[in-house]
């Protein structure tokens, strides 16, 4: 079997050898899925998974803006249209230096299992730019956003592709993206999600990927008789997820210990409670400053420049920040601390060593396909809402939303019960896959 593997891991990185983010995700899928796949007679020998690591399409495009100074300038801009066999693509755009081909194809792959375990009919996909919004003015980025659009809008439609946002696109970004579609388009549809409430967005849906998260996390204690109240919790990030993922927590009756940025983290040994996560969310929101500054305002925490918070002795771990930022020597000291449940807020954000430590050690650990889909299940439930032209209460959105990831947390249970430990990473890539598959299959070779 570890031939076979090896023998398709080979061959997907003969045209994406230069894509190291994108073939992790890859190999992390295959070395679950192609065991599957080879005691199924329904899906042996038609090369599924290789037509699903192939984008339906790729968009690269160049991006003029003129900044305040009146000087132009020029991004890049991208759109990965990865998989429409299930419905529409959907996912989120990232504005960031970091975004590059290999980061958003895996983020598209990723998508599109995370979307079908979410069972509303949604394909995959991923975009953005590397454009860096950290400090520009406002009037600066409705530039770049209504430029990014003026192409963007060529390949994106309610039926086609609905994209949504992710790291460096919130509320501010998505309405200049929206007003610059809505004039080009002469039409006001539900094209992109994450809109403001006063112009057809959801309720919960800032909250959802947080929430989902943490909901997930609670439904991995529950199966095995616990629960996240009274549990000490370290948290990554202090983004959207982050703060939502901390709030959360806080309702649960959980001690939150830990926020990070890109300058490090916080340590609170008292615990964020809520008012704390407000200065939290103007800082970061609002004010858009550095989580250094929470030190200033609460004197008994503690600053670690940079840092990561996986040292802090904690019970559950949330990392909401980026791929990649949770390795071996973390798992390891997060084990040894006591840590008894990950659910990952981020996309990736646990290396493939660290991983199999949390397995080997029978540790909870769900990845970010399953447990982060909150997110984008909230804005396929803002997609139904803006087609019925009808918005549903906070309260029946939150309890959409809880139905959700239940039933993502139980799908993961069929397919990932290894006598009695429950392997999460195995149960979401195979449910996952099993509706795409069966979908592309009945569709002929497209």
């Amino acid at each position: 079997m570890k031939k076979i593997v090896e023998s398709f891991i080979k061959e997907v990185e003969m045209r994406n050898s230069q894509e190291p983010e994108f073939m992790q995700a890859v190999r992390e899928v295959s070395e679950t899925v192609i065991p599957y796949i080879v005691t199924q007679k329904i899906y042996h020998g038609k090369n599924i998974l290789m037509r699903m690591v192939e984008p339906e399409r790729v968009l690269m495009f160049r991006v003029n803006w003129v900044d305040d100074k009146g000087e132009i300038r020029v991004n890049r801009g991208y759109r990965v249209q990865m998989n429409s066999a299930i419905g529409p693509y959907k996912g989120g755009l990232r504005f960031h230096p970091t975004v590059n081909l290999s980061i958003l194809k895996f983020l598209a792959f990723e998508q599109v299992f995370k979307n079908s375990l979410t069972t509303l009919p949604m394909g995959g996909g991923k975009g953005g730019s590397d454009f860096d919004p950290k400090g520009k003015s406002d009037g600066e980025i409705m530039r770049f956003c209504q430029s990014f659009m003026t192409e963007l809008y060529r390949y994106i439609g309610p039926n086609t592709d609905i994209p949504a946002g992710d790291i460096g696109v919130g509320g501010r970004e998505i309405g200049y993206m929206f007003g610059q579609y809505k004039k080009l388009k002469k039409e006001f549809t539900g094209v992109l999600t994450g809109k403001g409430l006063s112009w057809g967005g959801s309720l919960i849906r800032p909250e959802a990927t947080g929430y989902g998260t943490v909901y997930f996390a609670e439904n991995m204690l529950n199966n095995v008789k616990n629960s996240v109240q009274g549990k000490s919790v370290t948290i990554s990030g202090s983004g959207n997820v982050a703060q939502y993922a901390a709030e959360k927590c806080i309702q649960l009756g959980a001690k939150v210990l830990t926020l990070s940025d890109s300058s490090g983290f916080i340590y609170d040994l008292d615990g964020i409670d809520q008012e704390k996560l407000n200065f939290v969310m103007d800082l970061k929101n609002n004010r858009r400053g550095r989580i250094s500054e929470y030190i200033d305002r609460f004197s008994n925490a503690k600053f670690f420049k940079n840092k990561t918070p996986w040292s802090i002795p904690c019970q559950i771990a949330l990392p909401c920040a980026t791929q990649n930022e949770l390795n071996i020597q973390d798992a390891k000291m997060l084990i040894k601390n006591g840590c008894i449940c990950i659910s990952e807020g981020a996309n990736m954000p646990c290396t493939p060593e660290s991983i199999l430590y949390f397995r080997d050690n029978k540790i909870l650990y769900a990845p970010g396909k399953a447990s982060n889909a909150g997110g984008v299940a909230v804005s396929g439930l803002e997609m139904a809402q803006n087609s019925l032209r009808y918005s549903w209460t906070r309260d029946e959105v939150d309890s959409k939303l809880k139905d959700i990831m239940l039933d993502i947390h139980n799908s993961c249970i069929d397919h990932g019960n290894e006598k009695g430990f429950i392997n999460y990473e195995k149960g979401a890539n195979i449910a996952g896959f099993i509706k795409v598959a069966d979908a592309m299959l009945a569709q002929g070779v497209v």
